[in-house]
């Protein structure tokens, strides 16, 4: 679970730009996983997906599992972060095992978290929230929905392309991403994609992950 670290100016793909915004020293990859084990085909089981993923090219998971207590997560943690290379976000709930936290919009920063050593990023549905995020100190933070998602049929309105012009930290295109349309999002102007869908749900998701991998350049 170790974090990548980037001096204060420098690009992620080691270039020097005085105009990239960088908090709390993290470096985040351009695939984010949001994990739902309800969606797996029968028969799978998260870990070993994630496992999968990870062999695949994965580097972030974001763990949410909201159905289960704090000792059932805290044992999904523990298995993950067995897991060489992976890095292991907590969704809405600071977990001393995470590597960091990712709130739900309207979230509040829990204490120690903002200026603290644990990062953590915000999932935004408008740009005046990822604006309010940036001013926050958060180091990363998810759009959506991006396009229209199986997983919330109807969740909107869809951003598209357009809503990633004036970003000013590292914003993942979040909701309806899959292969086919995650270049398009990250020439759009998003710092990477975040999904959950089109990996949980995959008879592939290793394939799944080898092809966004690929869609967005890392």
């Amino acid at each position: 679970m170790t974090l990548p670290e980037a001096g204060r100016g420098r690009h992620p793909d080691g270039v020097e730009d005085g105009s990239f915004r960088m908090t709390s020293r993290l470096v985040p990859p351009r695939l984010m996983l949001l994990t739902d084990r309800a969606q797996l085909s029968l028969g799978r089981g998260l870990v070993t997906t994630v496992r999968e993923c990870v062999d695949a090219g994965l580097t972030w998971v974001v763990v949410r599992e909201h159905d289960l207590g704090p000792a059932a997560r805290a044992a999904i943690f523990v298995r993950l972060a067995e897991i060489e290379g992976l890095t292991v976000i907590s969704s809405r709930v600071v977990d001393p095992s995470a590597a960091g936290v990712h709130l739900a919009a309207g979230q509040g920063v829990p204490g120690g978290a903002m200026g603290g050593p644990a990062p953590w990023g915000r999932s935004c549905h408008t740009v005046e929230e990822v604006r309010a995020a940036a001013a926050e100190g958060a180091a990363w933070a998810t759009l959506s929905p991006y396009a229209e998602t199986a997983s919330k049929h109807g969740y909107g309105p869809v951003l598209g392309p357009g809503a990633f012009a004036e970003d000013d930290l590292p914003v993942f295109a979040l909701g309806g991403i899959d292969a086919g349309n995650a270049a398009e999002a990250r020439a759009a102007g998003a710092y990477g994609v975040a999904v959950m869908g089109a990996v949980m749900r995959a008879h592939d998701p290793a394939g799944v992950v080898r092809d966004l991998l690929a869609a967005v350049g890392a």
